[in-house]
């Protein structure tokens, strides 16, 4: 984002308007804390923002401050239309493309509002106001550094800290992951003293899984299949092993790096299945120098970072995972390079 767009959002932003901040559908931690943190944040400048997720938020994220003011559009898609019909301006939060918001799609390109995007993900549309960086850790990273290009950082209170914290910590991986730059430690740092709890946000993070998200994992980890001659492993989750664990929203995030956390094993994938939908959830995850991007985006129309990427697959779950050995087998070499 250029200077020129900063001052004319700050321009925009010194009276109030109507705002809307919107996740990408199946929000996980980073575009939560990013929509909260940002919605925070405005209010202290005076603002007044309404969050409208396209689906449901992972029920392990329910403790966040503010997150029981977030709309979701398919239990309340009539107000949300309104107020989307009505708006001045709308952030789009950790998501590249409108393609991502779901049934929100189509109220989201009527809408008359100016699109503010923060995102880190690669090739994003073009809107009036576009913070786009690919090298950046997390989205919320990026939100932090969008309130200090306004001038704004001493409004960083406690929640605006928790929830960008929260987003940081998880899209890095806690501070594992190839993203994690010295400028990502400074700003959570930077946060903890402005009130974020490191410890325990990480505690209500990674220690409060249901028993019925401990079976999950269990199942997943018995699927678990490694291909050692590609460097490769991967899970799968078919609709009944989601339904026999009362499966909710979020209760696979992280399942895909277990794969990756073998020894020698450079490409992870979890294929999950959607039958309503018809369709396979993928999630890629890398080491080295091959991109999982590329892989996405090629594939199984997705995209994401060069490390972490996903789309979906259109096949059953046995021609997907067919296809999917296919394709590793072809990549072989970038496989072995990448070791």
């Amino acid at each position: 984002m250029n200077a020129r767009q900063v001052q004319g959002l700050k321009a925009v932003l010194k009276n109030p308007c109507h705002i809307v901040l919107v996740p990408h559908q199946n929000p996980d931690a980073d575009a939560i804390g990013a929509c909260l943190g940002l919605c925070h944040f405005l209010k202290k400048i005076g603002q007044s923002p309404q969050i409208i997720s396209p689906t449901d938020y992972p029920r392990y994220l329910k403790w966040m401050p503010g997150i029981e003011r977030i709309w979701v559009y398919k239990r309340e898609s009539a107000a949300s239309d309104r107020l989307l019909e009505g708006a001045d301006l709308i952030f789009y939060l950790d998501f590249n493309t409108v393609s991502r918001t779901d049934a929100m799609r189509e109220s989201l390109m009527r809408s008359p509002a100016a699109v503010v995007l923060i995102d880190h993900h690669h090739q994003p549309d073009s809107f009036p106001y576009v913070y786009s960086d690919v090298d950046m850790s997390s989205t919320c990273e990026m939100v932090y550094h969008f309130i200090s290009k306004l001038g704004d950082l001493d409004s960083i209170d406690e929640k605006v800290a928790t929830c960008l914290y929260t987003g940081i910590v998880t899209d890095t991986g806690s501070f594992r992951f190839s993203g994690t730059s010295p400028t990502t430690y400074r700003v959570a740092a930077d946060l903890v003293e402005r009130g974020a709890d490191g410890p325990g946000i990480q505690e209500r993070i990674c220690d409060s899984y249901t028993i019925q998200r401990v079976n999950l994992l269990r199942l997943a980890l018995k699927n678990l299949k490694v291909l050692a001659a590609y460097h490769t492993a991967y899970i799968a989750l078919q609709a009944e092993d989601l339904a026999r664990n009362n499966y909710q929203s979020g209760d696979t995030e992280g399942f895909v790096n277990y794969g990756l956390a073998i020894k020698g094993i450079r490409l992870a994938a979890l294929f999950v299945e959607d039958r309503a939908r018809g369709r396979i959830k993928v999630s890629l995850r890398s080491k080295g120098n091959f991109s999982v991007c590329e892989l996405a985006r090629q594939y199984f129309n997705g995209g994401g970072h060069t490390h972490a990427a996903g789309g979906i697959s259109e096949r059953s779950m046995s021609e997907t995972l067919a296809y999917f050995e296919d394709l590793v087998a072809k990549h072989r070499g970038l496989l072995y390079e990448g070791a």
